[in-house]
């Protein structure tokens, strides 16, 4: 049932425990500077821990837009069509080398931000975040005008409601693009002649799908060849093609899937089938056809009513493309944190892959929070820095450009015991390996340059080549080793689809003028809410006072203190936030923990009918006649004031209220 904790086979809890230690323990394992630490302190300090999971048993909403979808499989029918499959079918081997048994997904589910980790082997190597504010744009649907029409560039312009103009390329108003997940069948009938002004016209309404996210001053990237992606199958209904994905590697499997993939394709539409499909049923991947069709009348049925431009179809959440697109086989669990989530997660898998369910658990101890506990914090902050140690003292220095990222690897503080060639060559084959985690962990895409340290001999230029396309191999995004440069350096492509982790936690910092970037006010509003959760949890205080920058403190309170009285109903807490110009952008203070009226006593530094002297910082954003002023980061909003800025001013307080007080100019 959707909403109950699956029992934990014997032995598991044991297994979370200790997958958790490990992550934790490499986490901390590489210090900066490559200065010596005791080996294993952190995991076993971590392994100390409680885990605690269990189920609360409440029921839960079901997918509104796609297990609506999404009819109930008919269990004496899969189980007849499972029995007809070959055997051999499940044997099959991808021809990459498989994540380890314990890869595990880790989500962390909250209403300000949706974060999902991938765990293999102990490590954190994939890591994923999504907001409200900045939802992905990839995969979803357009109605789209054609604003500009560039033959020289043999492209277009497409406004699809966004700030930027999406990009539209010849060849992907031609083909289909991104079909690296198929075989060699593709019918390639690239028309190389053709124009871009023989396909789109100046403000022709067209329906376009986002492949490519808008980055830095780009707009999206967009193609007139719609896909969607199932659980098994990815539709391309303006595509008469049949092909199978090339990580399944057994012939006979590959055939199988093929002749069931022609039986069920409808007219000139395209199929391909997923990686996952490996044994599946005729009967499962047409289930999971129709649902796609559906899913495709919806679409045509929307952008026949739509006035452009507009949205007609958007992808599934963070966590639910991840459930279609990571979760198999090869997960040995996934852990969530939000019960809510938790049940629309099996509410989807008990329409789309029930045997899946029971690798679904329920993570409810508050006192150690999920991703704390795994030490996926401890590596997001770690990727968020520029320098990167190797546990042989060596490390990496990441540089991204607009064109391009440089790696550069460097000995650090290790000597070797031996010659200087094997000193070299043993850095930078450990290089590699944490190389390959950096790039699906930042989820670095384009153009990558790595200069590893010189390397004399011609044998160990050959094997940390092969070293890295290994490691390569288990990244799912495309990547591709192009070689080694006239000057030593080896150059890497990788699938650019969304915004590296960076780009989406941080911002320009306003310190430096540009020159670096600093955690956004949003990012760091995410982490004192976390904070904020992990103290109260541990606390039986009333109330609690928070001292941050300024602009995250709007983030915290938001409009009307809406984000702040969400906040204090989750916790049942009653929560202050003062605002200081002192403090940095990252930086927050729990001044004080108590009852409500010794925070508030401290929290509220004026009384009504108390007069001050005071100095208008800024008008009020919303009302530029009143003026803004702030005692010990306190906010007074002084009535008739927006002309004064920059001046000293005599005030009385009026009324008074836990974020604000309002003041009027004192006659004297």
């Amino acid at each position: 049932m959707p909403g109950e904790l699956p029992a934990w086979p014997p032995g598991e809890e044991a297994d979370v425990r200790a997958s958790a230690a490990k992550a934790a323990a490499e986490s901390d394992s590489v210090e900066r500077k490559g200065s010596s630490r005791k080996k294993g302190s952190s995991s076993k300090k971590r392994a100390k821990k409680r885990l605690s999971l269990a189920a609360d048993g409440e029921d839960t909403a079901s997918l509104e837009d796609v297990s609506v979808l999404y009819e109930k499989p008919d269990k004496q029918k899969t189980q007849k069509a499972r029995k007809a499959s070959p055997k051999k079918a499940s044997a099959a081997q991808p021809a990459f080398q498989p994540p380890p048994p314990n890869r595990e997904i880790l989500v962390n589910a909250a209403r300000d931000e949706t974060r999902v980790a991938v765990v293999e082997d102990g490590v954190v190597v994939e890591f994923y975040v999504e907001r409200p504010s900045n939802q992905q744009l990839a995969g979803s649907i357009f109605l789209g005008r054609v604003m500009n029409v560039l033959p020289g560039m043999q492209a277009a312009f497409i406004d699809i409601g966004e700030e930027k103009n999406a990009f539209l390329y010849v060849d992907d108003a031609l083909l289909p693009p991104n079909l690296d997940d198929s075989d060699e069948d593709l019918p390639v009938n690239r028309r190389k002649n053709r124009s871009i002004t023989d396909i789109v016209k100046q403000g022709q309404d067209i329906m376009v799908q986002v492949v490519k996210e808008a980055m830095g001053t780009k707009g999206a990237r967009v193609t007139c060849h719609v896909t969607f992606p199932g659980r098994y199958l990815v539709l391309m209904p303006t595509v008469n093609y049949t092909g199978v994905s090339r990580r399944i590697t057994d012939e006979e499997e590959r055939q199988r899937l093929r002749r069931i993939a022609r039986a069920i394709k409808p007219k000139d539409m395209g199929l391909i089938i997923r990686t996952v499909a490996q044994g599946k049923s005729e009967e499962e991947l047409r289930r999971d056809l129709e649902f796609l069709l559906k899913v495709w009348e919806k679409v045509q049925k929307r952008a026949r009513s739509a006035k452009a431009p507009a949205l007609i179809h958007q992808d599934l959440g963070l966590v639910f493309r991840i459930v279609r697109d990571e979760l198999n086989q090869n997960t040995s669990r996934l852990l969530v944190d939000d019960v809510h989530t938790y049940g629309r997660i099996l509410d989807l898998l008990d329409s789309v892959s029930p045997e899946m369910k029971d690798r679904v658990i329920f993570y409810r101890d508050k006192e150690y929070p999920l991703f704390q506990l795994y030490g996926v914090d401890a590596a997001i902050d770690k990727a968020l820095q520029r320098q990167v140690w190797l546990k042989s003292g060596g490390y990496l220095v990441i540089d991204r450009t607009e064109a391009l990222t440089v790696i550069d690897v460097n000995t650090g503080r290790y000597v070797g015991s031996k010659n200087l060639a094997d000193t070299v060559f043993k850095i930078n084959m450990e290089a590699c390996k944490e190389i390959a985690r950096q790039l699906r962990l930042r989820d670095i895409g384009g153009i990558i340059v790595v200069d590893f340290i010189d390397m004399d001999v011609p044998a160990h230029r050959q094997k940390l080549l092969e070293e890295l396309e290994k490691e390569l191999k288990r990244d799912h995004t495309k990547t591709v080793v192009v070689g080694l440069t006239g000057l030593g350096l080896v150059e890497i492509t990788r699938k650019k689809v969304r915004q590296s982790i960076d780009a989406t936690m941080m911002r320009m910092c306003p310190y430096c003028g540009g020159r670096g970037t600093v955690m956004s006010e949003e990012t760091v509003a995410a982490r004192v809410r976390r904070e904020i959760r992990r103290v109260l949890a541990n606390s039986h205080c009333e109330a609690i006072l928070v001292e941050v920058h300024p602009g995250v403190a709007s983030h915290l309170i938001g409009p009307g203190g809406q984000n702040l009285r969400e906040l204090e109903k989750e916790t049942g807490r009653s929560i202050f936030i003062r605002g200081s110009e002192g403090l940095h952008l990252e930086d927050m203070n729990v001044k004080a923990i108590g009852t409500r009226e010794e925070i508030a006593e401290k929290a509220i530094p004026v009384r009504v009918g108390d007069i001050l002297e005071l100095v208008v910082e800024e008008p009020h954003e919303k009302n530029p006649s009143d003026g803004i002023a702030r005692l010990e980061g306190y906010v007074i909003d002084i009535e008739g004031a927006g002309h004064r800025v920059g001046q000293k001013v005599s005030v009385q307080i009026t009324a008074c209220y836990r974020t604000y007080a309002k003041a009027r100019l004192s006659v004297s």
